[in-house]
């Protein structure tokens, strides 16, 4: 592949000096003169009318200096794709997520007195807690207007699945379940708001799409677009918990009702009750295969709980209807998927985005499949995995640049797989400490880069130069409405920038989003920062390079907007599910090594393989970081993490009930393996990285699991007390 001199770089990151100095702000260190503190009382029933609220008690605490509801609320609806949320619920709470009141007070301390002095005279309703429950007849409705608990249903119908299951060798079934998930940041949301110098309503936040949520903030309070500011702070970690809004539709308000800077900061107890979670999905699937070993049906049926709110639960659930084969080239496919109201705690974009659930299905039925046949795990993986031009269930070629194969051949022999007389031959099992139980598992998977399904996915970009009489710049600004959540974008973009304009890296600066500044770059999400943002940049650097050429000097701009339906269309599901799904892939292979003590039912990862195909590596580096950080992460998805509702009512309400895992839980070897296997509509070849290092973790351990124990772990995550039962009950 080329050289470049700056692309391919492991170059230190731009923001890494000012936060390991601590000089770099985030959303809660910020201070206003005059500036005010605000807390809010949430819902303590997950389902009820409000019959009354009196906040006379709270109003008269020292220093209140005022009590906001539903009624200072212009407009009461938000939402990302609905307005089916309020911003301060009135008349009715659908979880104990819901905000019902803001107190705004001279300091924190007061806020919080008030806050618990209110109070809500609710009568509860029968609420309905399990999706498959709220698609009954007769189960109580989360939103009585839509007459249906049911939010979306998509059909993906390909080939004829009922012939193929009749006519295979082996035909194999498995149900699988995963939980809700905290998004466990390690910043809690934070924001102040405040009325500029120019009379706009403005928020300094960590968020994930500024321009989102300036839509929906104008919407809610009434104002047109451009009267509502969004400045971007550092964020302490996002994973998709930061594309919904949360508290900065409530700091918006505080500011636009008493006129002065109000901050709002959640605790972490606040922080795990006010913002949505990952997708419990619940899936069944069959498989159908040759005793020569290919894939020629599969059926999947999926149901996720939306929670109280749609938030991105549609899109989430098309993703993974989209996914629910898996990397795998099968002329057969059908899959029914549904995503439903319940009264638990919305659920919304978490890493993966409906990607990180089916590969339990589709995986624990490959690995299922081996073991009918007695075929290798490699071998098998390899006679179905797609290929450049495969035909996908919704009856579009795949797009170009198809690295899964390279990836699993790659992770098989850093294993210790050896390819002799054209097959693979695993290596031998490994002696596990005395007592113990060795086991090892391979997982394929893939994820959307971009988004889909139809979806304008743009981002416009300015790079602003200084240039010199000679025509040559001295220095570049890379303004983008793009945010970095921590992941290291601003240095990715800042390279693509270095390398299409011929700017050294260290006379280019990197302008912090400000919605006042720059227009949309979408949402930092759909690990398509560097993939759609970047192909931005390449075409302003062109546009900049032309001004140059025909001889502008001074203050310069390139700027372009790039909208990816041009180069790459994606079009919504039709009824069938024929679409055009998604604009680009990334692959990765995972290996896992672990023991297991049957006596205790502990779990030791031992070593992780992640190879992982992202077309080109901006940053070696920040992509070998979101190998180790997805690893870990699958890790705790597949063993430890589980948001916990007990008919709505939180029982994981910190981190000392919701469990992470600490650096103890690091595997003994991480083994990152980069694999480059360019698109063509990507920046240099790039494609996207963020969340596919995480995705193949945890279905890769349950497959390690059954390899160890003989037993088929059907949910996650697998706990302690969950092996001993099932290796004493089996």
């Amino acid at each position: 592949m080329t050289d470049f001199k700056y692309v391919g770089q492991p170059l230190s990151r731009l923001d890494a000096l000012a936060k390991v100095t601590g000089r770099a702000l985030f959303p809660g260190d910020l201070n206003f003169p005059g500036m005010l503190h605000a807390k809010v009382l949430f819902s303590s029933e997950p389902h009820a009318l409000i019959k009354r609220i009196d906040t006379s008690k709270a109003e008269h605490v020292p220093g209140v200096v005022r009590v906001l509801t539903y009624r200072d609320v212009p407009v009461n609806e938000y939402g990302i794709y609905i307005y089916d949320q309020a911003v301060l619920a009135g008349k009715k709470v659908r979880s104990v997520g819901d905000p019902v009141a803001l107190v705004i007070a001279e300091n924190p301390d007061a806020a919080e007195e008030a806050r618990d002095l209110i109070e809500v005279e609710y009568e509860p309703l029968p609420g309905v807690f399990d999706p498959i429950e709220a698609l009954k007849p007769s189960a109580p409705l989360v939103h009585e207007e839509q007459g249906t608990n049911l939010l979306k249903e998509y059909f993906l119908n390909h080939g004829d699945v009922d012939q193929a299951l009749r006519s295979a060798d082996v035909v194999l079934e498995l149900n699988l379940s995963t939980p809700f998930n905290e998004h466990a940041y390690l910043q809690p949301e934070a924001a102040v708001g405040l009325i500029d110098e120019e009379g706009r309503v403005t928020v300094y936040v960590a968020s994930q799409w500024i321009h989102d949520d300036i839509r929906q903030i104008a919407h809610a309070l009434a104002l047109p677009e451009d009267r509502v500011r969004e400045v971007l702070m550092e964020a302490g970690g996002t994973f998709g918990g930061r594309e919904d809004i949360s508290l900065q539709i409530l700091a918006a308000l505080a500011a636009y009702r008493t006129g002065k800077p109000v901050k709002l900061v959640y605790t972490r107890e606040e922080s795990i009750r006010g913002h949505g979670k990952r997708h419990p999905f619940y899936m069944k699937g069959k498989i159908g295969v040759t005793k020569e070993g290919r894939v020629i049906a599969m059926d999947i049926d999926l149901t996720s709980d939306a929670g109280a709110y749609a938030s991105t639960s549609i899109v989430v659930l098309a993703n993974a209807v989209s996914y629910a084969n898996g990397p795998y080239d099968v002329p057969n496919v059908r899959v029914r998927g549904r995503t439903v109201y319940t009264n638990n705690i919305m659920t919304m974009a978490m890493r993966g985005f409906g990607s990180a659930q089916v590969p339990m299905i589709y995986e624990g039925l490959i690995d299922e499949a081996c073991r009918a046949l007695k075929m290798d795990p490699v071998e098998f993986r390899l006679k179905n995995l797609l290929d450049e031009g495969s035909i996908l269930p919704t009856g579009y070629p795949v797009t170009p640049g198809v690295g899964i194969k390279e990836t699993l051949r790659r992770a098989a022999l850093e294993a210790g797989w050896k390819y002799e007389d054209g097959r693979w031959i695993a290596p031998p099992r490994k002696e596990a400490e005395k007592g113990r139980l060795w086991g090892r598992g391979v997982a394929c998977v893939y994820k959307n880069v971009g988004y889909s399904f139809g979806f304008d996915d743009h981002a416009h970009v300015i790079l602003e130069a200084q240039v010199s009489a000679s025509g040559k710049i001295g220095e570049l600004k890379v303004k983008v409405g793009s945010t970095d959540s921590g992941q290291g974008i601003r240095t990715a973009l800042c390279q693509i920038a270095a390398e299409a304009t011929g700017v050294p890296f260290e006379a280019i600066s990197f302008v912090q989003p400000d919605t006042s500044l720059v227009k949309s770059g979408g949402s930092n999400s759909a690990s398509r920062s560097v993939f759609v943002t970047g192909r931005a940049i390449l075409e302003a650097a062109q546009e900049l390079k032309r001004q140059i050429a025909e001889g502008k000097r001074g203050l310069i701009r390139g700027e372009f907007l790039y909208r990816t339906q041009t180069v790459r269309p994606t079009t919504p599901f039709g009824p069938d599910g024929k679409c055009i799904p998604h604009q680009s892939y990334g692959y990765t292979t995972n290996i896992v090594e672990l023991e297991v003590d049957p006596d205790l039912g502990t779990v030791e990862v031992k070593s992780v393989i992640g190879a992982t195909d992202l077309g080109k590596a901006i940053n070696p580096d920040i992509v070998e970081g979101q190998i180790g950080g997805g690893v870990l992460m699958g890790i705790s998805y597949a063993l430890m993490e589980e948001f916990v509702l007990e008919q709505g009512r939180i029982k994981t309400p910190n981190f000392s009930t919701y469990i992470i895992p600490t650096a103890k839980d690091t595997p003994g070897e991480v083994k990152p393996i980069i694999v480059e296997v360019p698109d063509p509509a990507g920046p240099f070849g790039a494609k996207g990285v963020g969340e596919m290092t995480m995705i193949g973790v945890a279905p890769a351990i349950l497959n390690a699991l059954r390899d160890a124990t003989g037993v088929r772990f059907t949910r996650i995550p697998v706990l302690p007390e969950t092996i001993k039962k099932a290796l004493r009950d089996p």
